[in-house]
């Protein structure tokens, strides 16, 4: 083969693999609630909307969309000095609304006298949820935390208690016997491990790194400690229903920082 014809493969070839290496890949579905891995070149730059994200050194980031967000997302790319801006439209979700009747009063409109022992429990979570360590667990694939369970309340739903309206549910609850183990959804570090919160009971976070989290609600027992590795698949606890609970069920979330995403939105749930 001619030489020209060889160096100019060899040209087209390079351009191709540089091209690649640069180019942005998603993984997830642009939907409110929904959760997004993202690859790019290590060396670059991501700002979501105004934020900027951190980037593995593989070139994964993650980050997730709002249930109530209204309006697109702007991405923004920066490597070598030059910027790229992505806007991705936004799709919205119809929302379920679940009524749920028969609950003590104090379970629908908590007393006074526990408003600080709420405030102190939000303030645990919260700071669990704020974490933004280097582990890259969350690029991986969650698993279901129950089997042979029946889902009783999805993302996103409206609550009607005794009613009344409250804020939506910002999980996925599934119904199973007490007692029934629970698995690791994901390898993580433990940052809340709680008997008895108000409302959650039972309750574990785990930190997968760059802002995200899973928590586990309504547990009987908690089997594991802050600061503990627990490999996914592992058991973590058993079901409950403790805390703000009609029956014995889990209560899984997930979230990036205080964004509150759909659990289904990782999960292979069929």
């Amino acid at each position: 083969m001619d030489c020209s014809i060889i160096y100019r493969l060899v040209v087209i070839s390079l351009i191709f693999i540089s091209s690649h290496a640069n180019a942005l890949e998603f993984k997830g579905k642009f939907i409110q609630g929904h959760f997004i891995l993202g690859k790019t070149d290590p060396k670059s730059k991501i700002i979501i909307d105004k934020k900027e994200v951190k980037i593995s050194k593989d070139g994964f980031f993650v980050f997730g969309i709002d249930r109530d967000r209204k309006y697109d997302l702007v991405l923004t790319k920066i490597i070598n000095g030059k910027e790229e801006k992505i806007i991705k439209k936004v799709l919205k979700r119809k929302y379920k609304i679940q009524r749920i009747d028969g609950l003590p009063q104090k379970q629908v409109t908590p007393p006074k006298e526990v408003y600080d022992r709420i405030k102190a429990d939000n303030i645990l979570i919260g700071k669990a949820r704020s974490i933004d360590s280097d582990l890259t667990f969350f690029k991986e694939k969650f698993q279901v935390p129950l089997k042979k369970s029946i889902i009783t309340g999805v993302y996103g739903s409206q609550r009607i208690l005794n009613g009344k309206p409250r804020r939506p549910h910002y999980g996925l609850d599934f119904a199973s016997a007490e007692g029934t183990p629970i698995k690791a959804m994901l390898d993580g570090v433990v940052t809340l491990a709680e008997d008895d919160l108000y409302f959650t009971g039972g309750t574990i976070i785990f930190d997968h790194g760059h802002g995200v989290s899973t928590l586990y609600m309504h547990l009987k027992d908690v089997d594991v400690k802050i600061g503990q590795k627990v490999k996914q698949g592992e058991k973590i606890g058993t079901v409950g229903k403790t805390g703000r609970s009609t029956g014995p069920h889990l209560d899984i979330r997930l979230n990036w920082f205080n964004v509150k995403l759909d659990p289904a939105s990782v999960l292979k749930l069929n």
